[in-house]
């Protein structure tokens, strides 16, 4: 089946995706993927033009004509043509010097015949529209003068070539594989078959179904009037050349392109040579029929036939008679459109060695609803074209026939596949392919029961293959599905919709080993305690662009402005690799935030690559015909960036959220630094907190961290000018933190803290100092006067007001004392909050608030 994406397009809403992406959607969903052809990407220069004259050349083998055509430019083209179909004023399809054909057929200026030609008239086959070289292609009078023949055309198209297995005679169709598409990109879906349909009125010509094991629905509509000599437009000769059928005629080619868009063969019959009324029946003994390829068959008593008084008049669904055909004087049509038995079509096709198109999609299976609809979609066509008149009426003799009905417990997919499908995800599945599912076991399918036209079917068939188990549901599969009989069918669908690469594999334990090293485990250790703080981990591309350095604020001499530049990068845009990680969370915050999103709270860890002084700015590059040399390898090295890792947080809107318990609090710089303590506290070291100004944070609303005299990174809110540059919400805060320096200063194992059995002393304390003062100072200071006794200290209180001044603030600690050895005093914890006041005092000018 070759699936021009163009006509795929029409009936899904598929995103930019190119024929390669979509074959690959298919095949993860179990079609097979055959080739991918391209068509008219490589034509250009191709115009639309009109022969305003032309002269007739003598004296050569074959009429010549010098023609003076005018393609949109200032004079017109003379151009040598060996074609007569066309006259003056005829618009044609000219490409120019320059120009290139289908093939990478380049066109020149060139003399030829004893005249200048500056171009070439194009025929179809040129054009790699047709295998029609009799002529040149005349386009419709009106087409304007200088058109781009490829997009009037549509020359450009990909074609995607499937082979289609017995088991999925839907796929034979554009409706068939556009629903697949649909599914497998989430996107909407068109149904070219919902279409309104007329009241059904008196019968057309009269027809019967004398056997139902041969065919359960037939329906024949006419038209009157119809233009034998109506052309079949260019968009549908177009697309069933790029379907892989040859354009007939107008009657023909309609049948042809309902069969490929909707998978329901059709046969239209000249009404002027039908005798009686039609009957659908087995061959009788000695019967003959001579079919459309002139071959006069022998017929046998299982081949399915259409007949009249006559006697057959065509092989059902695999080739028609010659002596109803279609021809150049027919203007009464009869379109028939009819169900047959798929077992009864294969044994007949393979019988008469006759495989066509109708077979094909016959023995895999047709849609049982579709032949009035696709009849219907016929005669409109055949109006709307031919100039036809549709007569009132629609014959539609039929067998009833029971819809099949699967019972299964919701979980037996699941336990075909060795993962656990819920429910609803195996009832959503089953409906996306169209089945209608209930709970429970429906009673009737446990009945059994043979349909009219003697084929098993529903009950009969599901009792059989039923299978019994808890949480039952009764699957009632659609019209275009007769494939799915059975329990595994069903589990079929719901594993490959799923996805096949989402099963799992069992693989074997791995052997003994040393584990996760010590760095590993930080890692880790860091991305769940973010994560348990709010914070949600992401994952952005590691290049940035230049732009992004100014965006950032940094100055010129900032260390982070000498990044490592691709040599090939993805994107010309981004050419580089980060030297903070902050850049693409800013991005991904801001994409966020555009799809609605306002309470952001994210964080990433990863590799910055910061180019070494004085290291070669291109790397070698070695052959393979040999392993590289202890030096070379340290050479290749040597232009490597230091890579190491960092953790950063961004964050905006409501950090804690506002509801019906209450207002929320607005996340701020304090939670950045927040985020970072909790960073230290998975490696285990004391992480102190100084005011500083450096880009891209605020220069009042900065911390630097540091662990020890290292600073290992920063945090506070951004500058109102980055905010600014990337478009990122009013007050947004940040963090960044370099993990690898972290890991060096980790201490070594953990040792089991000692436990003092005698109880806690809790003395509080509220300081007054300047409102400059860092709060990381004052606590510092308590620190060092309180001594060993002091065992832990919190801020749990600032209170800025007329009560301590103007340019103060209060700063109220708790502060927990104990002793290893004894119960401590009142005197002796006294003491040592008063030493911490001192101490506090003489570093920062603290002073007891009464």
């Amino acid at each position: 089946m070759k699936v021009p994406l163009s006509w795929l397009r029409e009936y899904v809403d598929l995103p930019a995706a190119t024929a390669h992406e979509v074959a690959d959607k298919l095949t993860a969903a179990g079609l097979k993927l055959e080739s991918i052809t391209s068509h008219g990407h490589d034509v250009k220069n191709v115009v639309v033009g009109e022969v305003l004259d032309f002269e007739e050349l003598s004296g050569f083998k074959k009429p010549i004509r010098h023609c003076k055509v005018e393609v949109g430019e200032a004079t017109p083209r003379e151009i040598i043509c060996g074609a007569t179909n066309f006259s003056a004023g005829d618009r044609v399809p000219v490409v120019l010097p320059g120009g290139v054909l289908p093939g990478g057929f380049e066109v020149g200026a060139r003399k030829t015949y004893g005249r200048m030609s500056e171009g070439m008239i194009c025929s179809e086959r040129e054009l790699g529209l047709g295998d029609d070289h009799n002529g040149i292609m005349v386009l419709p009078a009106g087409t304007p003068i200088g058109t781009d023949v490829v997009e009037l055309l549509g020359l450009r198209d990909d074609v995607i070539e499937l082979e289609i297995t017995p088991d999925i005679g839907y796929a034979l169709s554009i409706r068939g594989v556009a629903r697949e598409v649909a599914t497998a990109f989430g996107v909407a879906f068109r149904d070219p078959a919902d279409v309104e349909l007329p009241a059904e009125t008196a019968p057309a010509w009269p027809a019967s179904i004398a056997d139902p094991t041969a065919c359960d629905r037939f329906v024949l509509r006419e038209v009157s009037g119809f233009d034998p000599a109506a052309q079949s437009p260019l968009w549908m000769r177009v697309r069933l050349t790029r379907a892989g059928m040859r354009p007939v005629s107008l009657a023909v080619d309609i049948t042809n392109y309902l069969m490929l868009e909707l998978g329901q063969p059709l046969h239209a019959f000249d009404r002027a040579k039908l005798r009686g009324e039609i009957v659908v029946r087995r061959a009788a003994a000695g019967e003959r029929l001579e079919t459309l390829d002139h071959v006069v068959r022998e017929l046998d008593p299982d081949d399915i036939l259409i007949t009249d008084e006559s006697g057959p008049i065509s092989m059902a669904g695999t080739m028609g008679g010659l002596e109803t055909e279609i021809s150049d004087a027919s203007t009464d049509i009869v379109i028939e459109a009819a169900h047959f038995s798929a077992t009864g079509i294969s044994r007949e096709s393979r019988r008469h060695g006759l495989v066509s198109e109708a077979s094909k999609r016959f023995e895999r299976g047709v849609d049982r609803e579709l032949p009035l609809v696709a009849s219907w979609r016929a005669v409109q066509l055949l109006a709307e074209l031919g100039g036809a008149t549709i007569r009132p009426g629609v014959t539609h003799a039929e067998v009833e026939v029971e819809p099949a009905r699967i019972a299964i417990p919701a979980g037996y997919p699941g336990r075909v596949a060795g993962v656990d499908y819920s429910k609803d995800t195996v009832v959503a599945r089953l409906e996306q392919v169209g089945c209608v599912v209930v709970d429970g076991d429906d009673p009737a399918v446990r009945k059994g029961g043979v349909a009219p036209t003697g084929v098993v079917t529903g009950g009969a068939l599901a009792a059989k293959l039923a299978v019994t188990g808890d949480d039952m549901i009764t699957v009632t599969p659609p019209s275009w599905r007769p494939d799915l009989t059975d329990p595994n069918d069903l589990a079929e669908e719901v594993i490959r919709l799923e996805g096949y690469e989402s099963l799992p594999s069992v693989l074997p334990s791995a052997p003994a080993g040393a584990g996760l090293t010590e760095g590993q485990r930080l890692r880790r250790r860091v991305g769940r305690a973010l994560a348990e703080g709010g914070y949600v981990e992401v994952l952005s591309y590691p290049f940035i662009s230049p732009d992004d350095f100014d965006r950032l604020l940094l100055p010129a001499d900032d260390a982070r402005r000498a990044a490592a530049r691709l040599a090939n990068p993805l994107s010309e845009d981004e050419p580089l690799m980060r030297t903070t990680l902050l850049p693409g969370l800013l991005k991904t915050l801001v994409r966020n935030v555009g799809r609605g999103h306002t309470d952001v709270a994210i964080f990433e860890t990863g590799s910055v690559y910061r180019p070494r002084p004085n290291a070669p700015e291109v790397a070698p590059v070695l052959g393979v015909e040999r392993r590289p040399t202890a030096e070379e390898v340290a050479t290749i090295e040597a232009a490597l960036p230091d890579q190491p890792l960092r953790v950063a947080v961004v964050l905006a809107g409501e950090f804690e959220r506002s509801g019906w318990w209450g207002g929320g609090r607005a996340a701020s710089w304090a939670d950045a630094v927040q985020a970072a303590r909790l960073v230290a506290a998975e490696a285990r070291v004391e992480l102190s907190i100084s005011a500083d100004q450096h880009e891209p944070w605020h220069p009042g609303r900065c911390a630097a961290l540091y662990v020890g005299d290292t600073l290992v990174g920063h945090a506070g809110e951004l500058h109102p000018r980055v905010v600014e540059a990337y478009g990122l919400p009013p007050r947004t805060a940040a963090m960044e933190l370099e993990l690898s320096r972290l890991e060096t200063a980790m201490p070594g194992p953990v040792q089991t803290p000692a436990v003092s059995p005698y109880p806690v002393a809790t003395q509080d304390v509220a300081l007054i100092v300047p409102d400059f003062t860092p709060v990381a100072d004052v606590e510092a200071a308590l620190r060092d006067g309180a001594g060993e006794l002091l065992e832990s200290i919190r801020l749990f209180d600032v209170y800025a007001g007329a009560q301590v001044g103007e340019g103060n603030k209060s700063l109220a600690y708790s502060m927990r004392f104990r002793a290893a050895d004894r119960t401590l005093t009142a005197e002796e914890t006294t003491a040592a909050r008063d030493a911490a006041v001192a101490m506090a005092a003489d570093r920062v000018g603290a002073q007891l608030r009464g």
